[in-house]
């Protein structure tokens, strides 16, 4: 496994244009009330909430970003299905909480269908109802998921056979 910050979470709310200012509020509600006691960074995007008690920044590059993902404890994330796929290659803790139509974070819920998928496949744990964040921090701690997802991507095999398909239609 990779070389972990002691205690580090690291949030990672994506680059979408769509806010995630539920699950930031949350986090500096937990770190008020002593529930966090990590360091936490946060890379939020275009959440309009500005966290008091973690660091963030709105956007970082992909090598800052791979570097705290590699270093982080905990991982926190959007369900957006590359970031949960790429923490999960590294056989990191996640914990995912997707992004829900009806708090404006996104244009519909299939983020709740990509976490109940990986949940279910034991390689993260997810959070739905936000109030649940701190006691799913505080078992992540104690009980870290580890599982890797090491399944090759079909992608370049699709793309290949969709181009072959093309090459023999056109003689």
């Amino acid at each position: 496994m990779e070389e972990a910050y002691t205690n580090m979470i690291f949030v990672c709310c994506g680059t979408q244009m769509y806010q995630f200012d539920r699950l930031l509020i949350q986090l500096d509600i937990l770190v008020e009330n002593g529930i966090i006691n990590e360091e936490i960074f946060a890379q939020i995007g275009t959440s309009n909430y500005i966290p008091k008690h973690y660091k963030f920044e709105k956007f970082i590059s992909h090598d800052k970003f791979d570097e705290l993902r590699r270093k982080a404890s905990i991982i926190i994330s959007h369900g957006g299905t590359g970031a949960l796929i790429g923490a999960s290659k590294l056989g990191k803790n996640i914990i995912a909480v997707p992004r829900l139509a009806k708090f404006g974070e996104h244009i519909d819920d299939h983020q709740l269908q990509i976490v109940d998928f990986l949940d279910k496949q034991g390689y993260i744990r997810s959070v739905v109802d936000i109030e649940k964040l701190g006691e799913t921090i505080i078992e992540a701690t104690n009980k870290p998921i580890t599982k890797k997802y090491d399944r090759e991507s079909n992608v370049l095999n699709i793309i290949i056979s969709y181009i072959e398909k093309l090459d023999n239609e056109e003689i």
